[in-house]
């Protein structure tokens, strides 16, 4: 359990939003609420009974501690140990559903056969309703990818690198081509199934929670702008729920990798996630995010101020007039507080206090909106200014973490 636990600690991508699995028949667990969430003292979320079923693997890729020839302690749980503990552990109240992923015993198939019966075993002998999340392994045919979706509520298949260079170049035996094949499989079995639910209302589900995947920042030389391009395509073209960033790590000495103790600034994973955040919810092209001129975020201030700074043009925007797309770029208004701003002003003219009320940050959002009250006058002032007076009143919890990683590409 130490070993394995251990060795799962460097997936991230965990959330359990997006399921709806009722308890029934006096089951175990329920899934319709999420689960319980933990945090590690750096920030990662580990949720969930989150384990490998192995850290046995006949792959050598450079960036993972669990690479066959790297010396370390290997163990393997059985299928029916994961079960166990599983039920235990729930049963005490330690956890509301199972992360399982898995080094590779053999080949794909042989692997993802023993995490399925896992997930088959506590839905069906054990009725359990609580939350699964399986990695689903490259290579693995359809056929078990077509059962691992009807007992996980989420499937992922990690690409591990933004790019098919980088993956070449840390982990030559692997073919990218592996890990499209079964998120197109499953994209396809997703969009299949949520049709026949709605025809058929005991057709079984199948991922509610749908398919995500993980990329690893850092341990190649891509650029933010390569790693969002690359998160916008499989947003784009698979249906994924979420893309992950997990920044490397360094546990391993190799050529090929940044030093040890150079880890990815943790801002730099923030950032992403609020520039894929803006892709996903708020109307951004990736474009418009980063692009050739600016391939990299600016880790002194989120993305979307950024792109306000660049884009000062677009601004003053009077907040009793724009509509919901202009409303939602403005820094400082979020998507629940740009959707109240439209439903509010249809009864009166918004002011300052009004906004405060409302959830907008006026600290960020003076600068670039105007409203019923005169109580701040927009100044005619620069992007760099604004940034510099924003930077002055703000204080990131993850100041202490933005220094530069060593570039040793």
């Amino acid at each position: 359990m130490n070993i394995l636990a251990d060795a799962a600690k460097y997936d991230v991508s965990c959330a359990s939003s997006g399921s709806k699995r009722k308890n029934e028949n006096k089951g175990l667990g329920n899934a319709s609420n999420g689960i319980c969430h933990s945090y590690t003292e750096d920030g990662r979320c580990v949720s969930l009974l989150k384990i490998l079923l192995t850290n046995h693997c006949i792959f050598d890729c450079a960036y993972c501690v669990s690479r066959k020839n790297n010396d370390i302690k290997r163990a393997a749980f059985t299928v029916q140990e994961v079960v166990d503990l599983t039920i235990n552990f729930y049963r005490r109240n330690y956890i509301e559903g199972l992360f399982l992923s898995s080094g590779i015993f053999k080949d794909a198939d042989y692997t993802m056969e023993r995490l399925v019966r896992v997930a088959k075993k506590l839905r069906t002998e054990h009725n359990f309703n609580g939350y699964i999340h399986l990695k689903s392994i490259p290579g693995a045919s359809d056929e078990l990818m077509r059962e691992a979706g009807l007992y996980a509520d989420r499937l992922s298949v990690n690409l591990e690198m933004p790019t098919e260079a980088g993956l070449k170049l840390l982990a030559p035996d692997k073919n990218r081509q592996d890990m499209i094949n079964p998120m197109s499989f499953l994209k396809k079995e997703i969009i299949q199934r949520t049709e026949e639910k709605k025809l058929f209302k005991n057709a079984p589900m199948f991922a509610p929670a749908g398919q995500s995947t993980q990329v690893i920042i850092g341990a190649t030389p891509e650029s933010d702008q390569q790693v969002l391009q690359s998160a916008n395509y499989f947003y784009k073209n698979f249906n994924l729920k979420r893309v992950y960033y997990s920044g490397y790590v360094p546990v391993l000495i190799d050529k090929r990798l940044p030093a040890l103790n150079t880890a990815v600034p943790m801002v730099r994973e923030n950032r992403l996630y609020q520039a894929d955040w803006l892709m996903r919810f708020y109307g951004f092209h990736v474009n418009e995010i980063v692009n050739q001129q600016q391939p990299l975020l600016d880790l002194d201030i989120d993305p979307k101020l950024g792109w306000a700074i660049r884009n000062m043009q677009a601004f003053p925007v009077d907040i009793n007039k724009a509509d919901l797309q202009m409303i939602l770029r403005v820094p400082g208004i979020g998507l629940l507080s740009a959707q109240k701003i439209v439903s509010a002003r249809k009864f009166a003219k918004l002011s300052w206090e009004q906004l405060k009320k409302i959830g907008v940050a006026i600290n960020r959002a003076r600068y670039f909106i105007i409203c019923k009250s005169n109580e701040f006058e927009r100044r005619d002032l620069t992007g760099n200014n604004i940034k510099q007076f924003i930077l002055a009143e703000s204080k990131s919890k993850y100041i202490k973490n933005t220094q530069t990683q060593l570039n040793l590409f």
